[in-house]
Parts: structure tokens; C-alpha cells; sequence
């Protein structure tokens, strides 16, 4: 095993996922064997973030021994990296003033999404313990709306005013920096505090110190509300390429900012949620989905899966209504599982794409959803083309009937579009309805294409075969 004198170099040959496990095994080794000193000496050259997920793959009962091989600041920092499940872990065996002083200097956003995780019992002691300052900071970002601006803002930023020279602001800078998350923007208010200007650090350093804030600064600034989506935030922080965007409240007050770390992990919260629901319905509701006991996974997935259930029985109610001509020519029946197979994957793929255009704003851009779903029909029919040809052939071959065949390859081109349609179709639908189109689509877009592509292909092969 090496010994934590070398450990420095070798970290270096390393990729970061390797990084992490190589410092988790080691960290692991050491803690067993009870050597604290060469423990707490492994994570000197370690990044917080590193730290954290390290920390993360020990067992449950070392998480709090490792925590407490790090000094006060390094504490502090990889905190905030933990995930939630194991910062409450962490509040509940540290000590009290261990706690105190962690959870007083972190940054009021991360407090504040901690605290959304914790039982109220446990916030409210934890508010009890914080500094007045920080406490009422906190409780400012509490009083807002779950998943808008304010929550996730942090009220940590360096205003300024107008009549301040170069100079002085300069000087402000060096004196607060610590006190503030973000110095690359500087935000200018009027004696109400209202939000008038902005001005970046590098126009700062390029002017001359006795040019006063309101000759360089920017007066047309780009804000959101307090009580804004922060998904719509995210996407303007995306669009602009900026590093933070101000909060203003209803009369315009600079109350604080959101930094794009935060919406950094915003983009993957809802990313996380959109494939959760696409694939069928299975919702986070804010936590870990492998962190969730097994009786939550079930109770979240099987709603979508009975209502499939009731599909799937009402298929097979018309199915059997078409006794007549299964008797008649029994081969029909072993294509049904290939079409209606087809189908779903081709409605899956079309309401994916338009569920992303949503989010993405793309659609915005393609001239409204009569022209998507068009297009969408378009595409539809030629991949109904192409794998109707394919299917036509492969049917002869297996059954020699060139009828049957012929019924196979043209309900596959009509369930396509069919399919594209309806993907395409019901998102938009769901969202005129106020209702998640991640979560809906997928069920509905497969109870469309069983019940419907079944009629379609028996009413085709009656006319192609003439029964």
C-alpha cells in the first residue's frame, strides 16, 4: 500500500474518477486499520469536491471519522459537495458546536436547499444555533417559493452606487471580497436599492480610478424575478453566457443573485426528472432514485405501469372482436406484437425530441407546433416507408403470402405515422393542460398505438384480403 508521503505525485497520474477511488480505497485502508494520521494526510492534496465523493463511497459508519480528519475550513467546503441523505447523517452525530459552525458558514443558497431536506424539527433547531445575520438570511430564501429565483439565490453580493470612482470601488472590493460568492460582477442601486446598473470586474481594472461607476457602467441589465422559474433562469444564464444574474424583488430591489454553479446543478436536477418521467412515468419527487427505499420505486412506477395493464386488456378485447378473421387466415396474429412493437419506438423517439425542443426552446424557432407535428408526420411516413418495405419482404419470406404481406408493410407505414403524430402531438397537448409532458406522453403514446394500430392493421387486411 503506499504511504501518504508519496501519495502527492502519484495523485497526479490520474484521471479524476480514478482519483477518487484510489484516495476512497486508501481513506478505507487507513481508517480500518486506525491510522488517523495517515488518513487525515492522504486528503491534504485532495480537492473538497474529490474529498466529498471519497467520503461518500466509505461505509455508512466511517463517513463521520473521515469528516472529522479535515480542518474547520476544509469542512466547510466539502460540506456543501455532500449529498443530502448524508449531510443530515452528518448533523445528527457531529457535535452541536461541530454542526454550528459548519452549517453558519455556508453559503446561504446551499443552506437554505440543506435545509429543504432536512424534518423541520431539525431545521428549526439548526436556525436556533445560526448567527442573527445568517439566520435571517436564511429565512429571507425559506420564505420563497420552492423552485423559483429566491430560493436558490444567494443575498451574498457587492453593490455599489453611481457617485463611487474606480478607486473606491477597487478598495470596496478588497474589503468585502470574502463576505461576497461572486466579485466578477458588480451590481450599481439608487438609494432605494433598486437596480440601475452593473458593471463587470475586467471594465473595473481597464478604467482609469477617477472615473466614477456611473460613467463605465452598463445600464440595460438582465434580471429575473423573485419569484421566477428556475428553470427559466437557467436558461438565461445559458443563453447569455453569464456568470451570475440579479434578483430583483416587485419594486426592483437588488435582493441577490444566482450564480451558474447553481444552475449548473438546476440543468441536472430537471434533466434527471425529464428521463425519470420519459422513461415511463417513474418520478424522483426530489430525491435520489437509488437512494429511495424499494416500496417508494414500486409505489411510484406501478400507476403508469396498470394503466399500461388496462391498455393492454383493451387490445386484447378488439383482438379477440377479430376471431372471424384470425380463423380465417391464424398468420395474422404473429405480426401484431412486430407492428404494435414498431409503433411505440417511433412514438417514444418523436415525443422525446419535441419534449427536449420544449425544454430547449427549440421548437420556439420551427414556427409553432402545427409545423412540428407536420414535419413530424413527414418523418414518420418515411421511416414507415422504409421499414414497411422490410417488413413486406421479411413477411413473404416467412409466410408466402404475398396478401398478408402487403397488409403487414402498409399498417406499419400507417401506425407510423400514426405513432409520429401522436408523440409529436401530446406533448403539446399536455402542456396547453398545464400537465407534465415528460410524464404523460409515454403512456398515452403507447395505449394510442396498441389500440389504434390493432384496428388499423385488421381493418387493412380485411380490405387487402377481402373477408
Amino acid at each position: 500500500m503506499q504511504t501518504p508521503n508519496n501519495t502527492t505525485s502519484t495523485l497526479q497520474d490520474f484521471s479524476r474518477r480514478e482519483l477518487r477511488d484510489l484516495v476512497r480505497a486508501q481513506l478505507q485502508s487507513l481508517l480500518e486499520a486506525g491510522d488517523l494520521r495517515g488518513a487525515k494526510a492522504i486528503l491534504v492534496p485532495v480537492q473538497p469536491v474529490d474529498i466529498a465523493e471519497a467520503i461518500e463511497g466509505l461505509p455508512e459508519a466511517m463517513h463521520a471519522i473521515a469528516f472529522r480528519l479535515l480542518s474547520k475550513d476544509e469542512a466547510i467546503e466539502v460540506y456543501e459537495y455532500l449529498d443530502y441523505s448524508i449531510q443530515e447523517r452528518l448533523i445528527e452525530e457531529l457535535r452541536s458546536q461541530e454542526v454550528r459552525d459548519i452549517v453558519d458558514q455556508m453559503s446561504p443558497d446551499d443552506r437554505a436547499r440543506l435545509f429543504d431536506e432536512l424534518p423541520a424539527k431539525v431545521v428549526n433547531r439548526l436556525l436556533e444555533q445560526l448567527s442573527p445575520a445568517e439566520r435571517t438570511a436564511t429565512a429571507q430564501l425559506l420564505g420563497y417559493e420552492a423552485g423559483t429565483a429566491g430560493r436558490i439565490m444567494t443575498p451574498e453580493l457587492i453593490s455599489l452606487k453611481e457617485n463611487f470612482t474606480v478607486a473606491e470601488t477597487l478598495e470596496r472590493i478588497r474589503r468585502v471580497a470574502n463576505a461576497s460568492e461572486m466579485i466578477y460582477y458588480l451590481y450599481v442601486t439608487d438609494a432605494a436599492r433598486r437596480l440601475t446598473g452593473i458593471v463587470s470586474l475586467r471594465e473595473l481594472v481597464t478604467s482609469q480610478p477617477e472615473q466614477t461607476i456611473g460613467d463605465i457602467m452598463t445600464r440595460d441589465v438582465v434580471f429575473v424575478h423573485t419569484d421566477t422559474d428556475q428553470e427559466t433562469v437557467a436558461r438565461l444564464i445559458q443563453r447569455y453566457d453569464f456568470l451570475a444574474v440579479p434578483v430583483v424583488d416587485r419594486e426592483q430591489r437588488l435582493v441577490g443573485i444566482v450564480t451558474v454553479d447553481d444552475v449548473i446543478d438546476i440543468i441536472q436536477e430537471e434533466t434527471t426528472e425529464d428521463i425519470y418521467a420519459v422513461g415511463g412515468g417513474v418520478q424522483s419527487g426530489g430525491d435520489g432514485y437509488f437512494e429511495s427505499d424499494l416500496f417508494t420505486v414500486a409505489r411510484k412506477r406501478v400507476v403508469w405501469l396498470l394503466v399500461l395493464l388496462i391498455t393492454n386488456t383493451v387490445t386484447g378485447t378488439i383482438i379477440k372482436s377479430q376471431e372471424d378473421i384470425l380463423e380465417k387466415v391464424v398468420v395474422l396474429a404473429a405480426f401484431i406484437p412486430l407492428l404494435v412493437g414498431t409503433g411505440g419506438n417511433v412514438g417514444a423517439q418523436s415525443s422525446t425530441v419535441v419534449i427536449r425542443g420544449m425544454n430547449t426552446e427549440e421548437i420556439r424557432a420551427l414556427g409553432g407546433p402545427l409545423h412540428v407535428i407536420g414535419r413530424e408526420a413527414v418523418a414518420g411516413a418515411l421511416l414507415g416507408v422504409m421499414l414497411g418495405l422490410i417488413a413486406t419482404v421479411w413477411a413473404f419470406f416467412l409466410q408466402k403470402n404475398l396478401e398478408v404481406a402487403l397488409a403487414v408493410g402498409v399498417s406499419l407505414v400507417a401506425i407510423s405515422v400514426l405513432a409520429s403524430v401522436s408523440g409529436s402531438a401530446l406533448p403539446f397537448l399536455f402542456r396547453l393542460l398545464r400537465l407534465d409532458p415528460a410524464l404523460m406522453s409515454a403512456p398515452f403514446i403507447t395505449t394510442a398505438v396498441d389500440v389504434v394500430g390493432v384496428l388499423i392493421y385488421f381493418n387493412l387486411a380485411r380490405v387487402i384480403l377481402r373477408i
